[in-house]
């Protein structure tokens, strides 16, 4: 008995076809490019844990952003490292903190170029978590002030956004982050500065070589009580609808890859933009795995990130931006 052959398989025939029934298209401006700035002078120190991704000090972040508007990449995500670390995070809403340095140097020298402030303290604080911490001396422990911490992310969004921040990217998963920081925005003379929310933040370890980065490990503790328990769903349904009702403008799953069902869930039950974050253990694994020669690193990057836009992702964050770009260019 013979099968007549199906037009699935007449349409799969050759490239051309394929390209022409292609149902997720993937392109250079569904990439954020995420940039880690220091202090000094003449700093361009490769991260051990994320190969090619670097710590780079302001004198050479042109050389970066160069290559970033060379490449057809539309969007950065900065983060900062401090020279000074507190209890507060006191460098995170000074006017002349490294984020708002950076900002500002960043839009001079390419100002269609969307910049994007990551607004969280943990980088900034010396316990290293997210947000303030109170001490309860009766019993030693310690945890944190949701609402000291709320007052303290306003004023970092704020003073990004006077330096000149296109999207605020609030990351630190407090109780009514999104209200305070639209409320402050907003009183600030900033209402039309979109919020980019790290709505569904699980409490990973996907995130490790990003703390290697960041210099951001919890000196205490976890940040589980206010990240998000990895096996839940329907949580991350009811913290994006908090998000979109307090007043986000985009909606972030983070990690992308073990949570390509929950950026499926946010994509089908709300109408705002949806962000993956392709973190940076997702990132460092491939690389390793290239760097041994066991994988081909072009064909999983862009099979991944296709993945990623295929499950609902109109944007995202991507270590592999760069590369991507070039690979989509048939570099």
């Amino acid at each position: 008995m013979t099968f007549p052959i199906t037009r699935h398989r007449r349409l799969r025939r050759s490239a051309g076809l394929r390209n022409m029934v292609r149902e997720t298209q993937l392109t250079v401006n569904d990439f954020i490019y995420p940039i880690f700035v220091t202090h000094g002078q003449n700093i361009k120190e490769e991260i051990p844990s994320m190969p090619g991704v670097y710590h780079l000090s302001l004198d050479l972040l042109k050389q970066e952003i160069d290559s970033v508007v060379a490449s057809g990449v539309q969007s950065v995500l900065l983060f900062g490292i401090p020279e000074h670390k507190d209890a507060e995070g006191t460098s995170a809403y000074e006017s002349d903190g490294i984020v708002q340095q950076a900002v500002r140097k960043v839009k001079s020298w390419a100002p269609e170029l969307v910049v994007i402030a990551d607004t969280c303290l943990c980088q900034f604080t010396d316990h290293g978590h997210c947000g303030a911490i109170v001490h309860h001396p009766s019993t030693g422990n310690a945890e944190v002030d949701n609402d000291q911490s709320l007052a303290l992310l306003v004023k970092t969004a704020v003073a990004q956004a006077e330096a000149g921040a296109d999207i605020i990217a609030p990351s630190n998963m407090m109780d009514g982050f999104v209200a305070a920081i639209r409320e402050g925005l907003d009183e600030a003379g900033f209402e039309m500065i979109p919020i980019m929310s790290y709505s569904v933040k699980y409490a990973s370890a996907y995130y490790g070589p990003f703390r290697d980065a960041a210099h951001s490990a919890p000196q205490f503790g976890d940040r589980k009580t206010y990240q998000m328990d990895p096996a839940n769903v329907r949580e991350a349904l009811r913290e994006a609808e908090s998000d979109v009702i307090e007043g986000a403008d985009m909606l972030m799953v983070k990690p992308a890859l073990a949570y390509l069902d929950v950026l499926r869930q946010l994509k089908e039950h709300f109408d705002l933009p949806v962000v993956a974050y392709n973190v940076s253990a997702e990132y460092s694994m491939v690389k390793a795995a290239a760097l041994n020669g066991w994988i081909d690193e072009k064909a999983i990057v862009l099979e991944t990130l296709t993945g990623m836009k295929r499950a609902g992702a109109d944007l995202i964050i991507t270590y592999h931006a760069l590369d991507a770009a070039r690979w989509l260019k048939g570099e």
